[in-house]
């Protein structure tokens, strides 16, 4: 007869639509088998609880109604609808102080676990990887980021939801833009990746995006790119336009700016008039250019779940307590090719501390890859190619200036 097992799971870095999903099918696929699973709060705090005696394990236990709402909506199924983590994600301590990353070891204990699912970004994955290697733990990781960037999957859940809600933003935006004829920026997130931005801002229908893979600084070349192509839009009989920046992007000096949208704005408006002084008729319809900014910030963290991220979520949990059943651990759940398949942990944490020590993306956008590629088919200006109006002069005509 088959061990039953006792199985963790946690959530753990910034919250995003599609991690309740992964809990159900987790807990579901895990009672079909008679297993016990046990939802440890605020990520690896939950541990911290534990070896404090805060909590006991037996309060941690997640069954068929380890939570129900009021009325005819209980049990696990409504999960998959839900925002957000029921089990939280705040980690107040930091598992490098020895004192800490000992206490978390001594819950770890208590909780007598086979194996633990960790649901998380790359930073924090690669955190919980140093403590299951220090504690000898039967680790799973599940990849969950609305940036996109684990290497190894081309799918992280909650992305799918955030370029919806990115998306719908933009929608929203454009018939304010159109009623004033104003330019209309949305800051979106994206540390060192563009992936939202550039997906969003494709089916969004933006005219210019600029993410860190193709624009990583703001440039005098970008900030001149933006400006014609506002200039071609308008010449062209459309007074408005819709550009998307991924917060990564850096400023002129090629530092960090927490709202580049309005440096962005800025710029645009006064690189804008100098353009027009110049003469050309071309960059005449930028005379009463009306620049407007929006950072979405948390929004885009939030919202019902996809469908996609709902079938990527429970498929990513199923494929975890498959793992766990053949006792092959230390492995990343990921999407590749339209399935879900496992990763060794060693080589997707190596990619990563490699990346970071390098300060880059461990999965950035490739600058050649389709999504690119039909960004330009469209004529959007991504800041590092030719632009409508090129026959002017590529250069910047005027001295840029902040």
């Amino acid at each position: 007869m088959t061990k039953k097992k006792r199985v963790g799971i946690l959530t753990s870095g910034g919250d995003c639509p599609g991690l309740n999903a992964i809990i159900r099918a987790v807990v579901k696929a895990a009672n079909r088998k008679n297993w016990e699973v046990y939802g440890l709060p605020y990520g690896t705090d939950g541990f911290i609880h534990l070896a404090k005696g805060i909590r006991t394990p037996e309060e941690l236990k997640l069954g068929e109604h380890g939570y129900d709402l009021p009325g005819h909506l209980q049990g696990l199924d409504i999960l998959q609808f839900l925002s957000g983590s029921i089990l939280g994600s705040l980690s107040k301590g930091n598992p490098e102080d020895p004192e800490v990353a000992q206490t978390i070891l001594e819950g770890y204990k208590l909780l007598q676990l086979d194996a633990l699912i960790a649901i998380g970004g790359d930073g924090s994955l690669d955190i919980i990887y140093q403590l299951a290697q220090q504690g000898n733990w039967n680790f799973v990781g599940i990849p969950k980021t609305i940036d996109n960037d684990v290497p190894f999957t081309e799918r992280a859940v909650g992305f799918d939801t955030a370029v919806d809600t990115v998306t719908n933003a933009l929608y929203n935006l454009t018939f304010t833009a159109a009623s004033h004829e104003r330019v209309m920026i949305a800051q979106v997130m994206g540390r060192d990746a563009g992936h939202l931005a550039l997906h969003a801002g494709i089916a969004g229908g933006a005219d210019v995006i600029l993410i860190p893979e193709l624009a990583p600084h703001l440039s005098d070349m970008v900030v001149d790119g933006c400006c014609r192509q506002i200039a071609h839009i308008r010449a062209s009989g459309r007074q408005f336009a819709l550009i998307v920046i991924a917060e990564g992007v850096r400023n002129d000096h090629n530092e960090k700016e927490k709202y580049i949208g309005d440096y962005l704005a800025q710029r645009i408006e006064q690189h804008s008039q100098k353009l027009c002084e110049t003469g050309h008729k071309e960059f005449c319809p930028l005379s009463a250019i009306d620049v407007r900014v929006t950072v979405l910030g948390h929004l885009q963290r939030s919202g019902t779940p996809s469908s996609s991220d709902r079938l990527i979520g429970t498929a990513f949990g199923i494929k975890a307590i498959e793992l766990i059943e053949q006792e092959a651990y230390s492995r990343l759940v990921v999407w590749q090719h339209g399935g879900v398949y496992s990763q060794p942990l060693d080589q997707v944490i190596a990619v990563i501390r490699q990346c970071h020590r390098e300060n880059r993306c461990a999965y950035p956008v490739d600058p050649d890859g389709f999504m690119v590629q039909t960004a330009r088919s469209l004529g959007i200006y991504l800041g590092d190619h030719n632009l409508p109006l090129d026959h002017i002069d590529s250069k910047p005509t005027v001295e840029l200036s902040i």
